[in-house]
């Protein structure tokens, strides 16, 4: 299926992949996009929870990785029936990094593939699941929660590897993700679940 990139999401995409370039934002994006970051946060919020809740808490961060794996399982499916080119493989003077050397697409850049994986990002939708699911089970995180997935999309853009629809997609569809796990959990919890099992 042909996606054409508005003249909008072209120009936001060309004002953070090529204007709005910092050498301190070449070492913090790549952080913010690898998968690492990710997983050391949910080390510590798995310590931290099971320290002030005890064991049961391991319930509730399998519940949350469960919902990570269902969002990032579901877009990737999305992505190939799409089939949208990544900007570093479409658009001309994209910055990208490759082998941990930043590079920059020449001038005369022409796009070579028919099909791509770029919408919707997963990156964007497994962060805003973590996120939105840290913020059913911890109150007192709302709204700050929020900034990793921001974070991580404005990141997706910086590394070229997605236009801002993208991004916008998996912001939304993990975030319903997310909501759906929690409804069913919050029911589960309420009528299915023994009291003395419940986290």
């Amino acid at each position: 299926m042909p996606f054409l990139t508005q003249p909008l999401d072209m120009q936001i995409f060309i004002l953070a992949n090529q204007i709005f370039r910092k050498s301190w934002m070449d070492v913090a994006m790549p952080l913010l996009s690898s998968a690492a970051l990710l997983w050391a946060i949910i080390a510590l919020v798995t310590i931290f929870g099971v320290w002030k809740k005890g064991a049961k808490f391991l319930v509730i961060i399998l519940l949350i990785s469960a919902t990570m794996g269902l969002a990032d399982f579901s877009t990737n499916i999305i992505k190939k029936s799409i089939g949208r080119v990544r900007p570093l493989n479409s658009i001309a003077l994209t910055y990208f990094k490759d082998d941990g050397i930043w590079q920059r697409r020449p001038l005369d850049y022409q796009q070579t593939k028919e099909r791509g994986n770029s919408y919707p990002s997963a990156h964007a939708a497994n962060s805003m699941a973590f996120a939105v699911m840290l913020m059913f089970f911890f109150r007192q995180l709302r709204p700050w929660m929020l900034f990793l997935p921001i974070g991580v999309g404005y990141s997706r853009l910086y590394l070229g590897k997605h236009f801002p629809t993208d991004v916008m997609a998996g912001w939304a569809f993990g975030a319903c993700v997310a909501i759906s796990v929690w409804l069913l959990w919050s029911y589960w919890l309420k009528y299915k679940l023994p009291e003395k099992y419940r986290p």
